[in-house]
């Protein structure tokens, strides 16, 4: 019986990363993980040089690996990035390329969502085996988003504005069951189970912490983006693969309490 193929993720030291590793280990693969600075082996992952933007490294990091889970992004350089990972995976033969982008990169006219979309035709023209998942605002940094909130006198609403947040972590087990099958283009999206305007996000976070709700002010989010948001380009409201986890119970087990309702104003 043979061994499962090791397989290579970007971004592995993240917030997704953290949940899809031990769901690869416990699946019985060897994981190498894309680091740009060098670390031990530990947990049975070995942790490979080698810096995406700077094109550095990463035929290395591929050779020998039939599936890369391409994790890593941030606000700029996504699409250059995946470019040169696409070329690194197409000279050492990988077969199978899943990555992970957000709903509405081709909807919001937003550049850092551009980039997205750019990185997602690099992986669909490779010529390999590719999986695209997009996915909604991770609750993890819709808290981050929350706790700035939360420190202002006042509570920007922009008028129209929804999310859909879903737990990284299931969004993290989706993608290792597209990791462990064949390769299977663009899959539905990933969003949460609840929509959500800003204050509604607030609200929960500010009793939970036994803080006063915040006057609101309401803004408008001017442009095209803002016309994008409005019309809910941002949402996946039909044909998408739902989490269960909502943002309260989410916030319930962060802030360590029981309910999201167990703290009434201050």
């Amino acid at each position: 019986m043979t061994s499962p193929s090791p397989i290579l993720v970007t971004g592995g030291t993240g917030t997704l990363g953290s949940h899809v590793l031990p769901l690869l280990r416990a699946a019985g693969h060897e994981v190498g993980v894309l680091s740009r600075s060098d670390r031990p082996a530990a947990d049975g992952i070995e942790y490979v040089t080698g810096d995406l933007l700077k094109d550095e490294g990463i035929e290395a990091a591929v050779a020998g690996t039939e599936t890369v889970l391409h994790l890593a992004g941030g606000q700029k350089g996504d699409d250059e990035a995946t470019r040169a990972l696409v070329r690194a995976a197409q000279a050492s033969g990988v077969r199978h390329l899943i990555h992970i982008s957000v709903i509405g990169a081709d909807r919001v006219p937003l550049a850092w969502l551009r980039t997205k979309l750019e990185s997602e035709r690099a992986v669909a023209g490779s010529g390999i085996g590719w999986t695209i998942l997009r996915a909604a605002q991770f609750h993890d940094l819709t808290l981050t988003m929350v706790e700035k909130m939360a420190r202002l006198p006042v509570l920007p609403a922009p008028g129209g504005l929804r999310l859909q947040p879903v737990e990284s972590r299931e969004v993290a087990a989706r993608l290792v069951e597209l990791a462990l099958g064949e390769p299977a283009g663009r899959v539905p999206d990933m969003a949460g189970p609840k929509l959500y305007d800003i204050p509604a996000l607030v609200r929960p976070y500010l009793e939970l912490r036994g803080r006063r709700p915040r006057p609101r002010l309401r803004i408008r989010i001017p442009g095209k983006a803002g016309r994008a948001y409005r019309a809910g380009e941002n949402l996946t409201l039909e044909g998408a693969e739902f989490g269960k986890r909502t943002w309260e119970e989410f916030l319930a087990e962060r802030l360590g309490r029981e309910q999201s309702g167990s703290v009434r104003h201050a």
